[in-house]
């Protein structure tokens, strides 16, 4: 099942690469029994007054700024979970400076040519981006002063894997920032079970409070919600998952999605 998602995953990012911010705010987005707009965009963050910000690598698809919570200093190794086209990297890259060191990671083939064809236009010789699994980093131990990832960590079916991954590639005294979608209370069945959804960052979720126990259960200390918003799903995409009448009550009860920044030391 895990391989599965993660090919589901890897398949729809290969996808997104190809498109524009303005085209992902567009996508139509398959699931088993339609097709309907899912825009990918719906949860991300301005990042366009950021130093650092370059438009070819925004395709609109994180949750947050974790890099404005991330307490990232020159010198500093950081690595970019879930990297993409290179965005949260390159605002990365103007915080560490020349003496630093900025390391994306990702699965997705098209995203990393994307993301090491932005580095190649922008000069930077410090920024390179990797291909591997998040739940089995091809990084030794204690390489990095900061981890950072946008809205990619929900996308990763064993998120104990991952996290305790984070835990063993960190410095000791390091510590990571990470933006990710949350739940609070019961998505509807239907939706939990849709793949497609899944790769929209939605079904992938888990409940905060078992979130923040993994984190903890990882080995981490001092951890600490930086920032949070709810994330409104628009009628239009819940209605294929519900009636009006459940719509209702969906709506009128306190189930909901939130991206949350959190901050952890190792």
């Amino acid at each position: 099942m895990n391989n599965r998602l993660k090919d589901i995953v890897r398949s729809k990012y290969n996808k997104i690469a190809l498109q524009n911010k303005e085209q992902n705010e567009t996508s139509c987005c398959g699931s088993t029994n339609s097709c309907f707009d899912m825009d990918y965009t719906i949860m991300s963050d301005d990042y366009s007054h950021l130093e650092g910000y370059s438009k070819d690598a925004d395709l609109g698809l994180g949750c947050g700024l974790p890099t404005e919570h991330a307490e990232i200093k020159p010198g500093d190794t950081v690595i970019d979970l879930g990297s993409g086209a290179g965005n949260d990297a390159f605002v990365a890259r103007s915080l560490v400076g020349e003496a630093g060191r900025v390391i994306g990671l990702d699965f997705a083939g098209a995203m990393l040519t994307k993301a090491k064809n932005n580095t190649k236009k922008l000069g930077f010789l410090n920024v390179e981006f990797v291909r591997g699994d998040i739940e089995a980093m091809p990084f030794g131990n204690d390489l990095a002063d900061v981890i950072v990832s946008n809205c990619v960590l929900n996308l990763v079916p064993d998120k104990e894997k991952a996290f305790s991954e984070m835990y063993r590639v960190l410095k000791p005294g390091g510590h990571f920032c990470v933006s990710d979608i949350v739940l609070s209370g019961d998505l509807p069945p239907e939706l939990i079970d849709d793949a497609t959804m899944y790769a929209g960052c939605v079904s992938g979720a888990i409940q905060k409070d078992d979130y923040l126990g993994v984190i903890l259960d990882s080995g981490f200390k001092n951890i600490s919600i930086r920032k949070e918003k709810e994330i409104i799903l628009p009628d239009d995409i819940l209605m294929h998952y519900m009636d009006q009448e459940r719509l209702a009550e969906f709506r009128g009860n306190a189930t909901g999605i939130y991206s949350i920044t959190v901050f952890a030391e190792k």
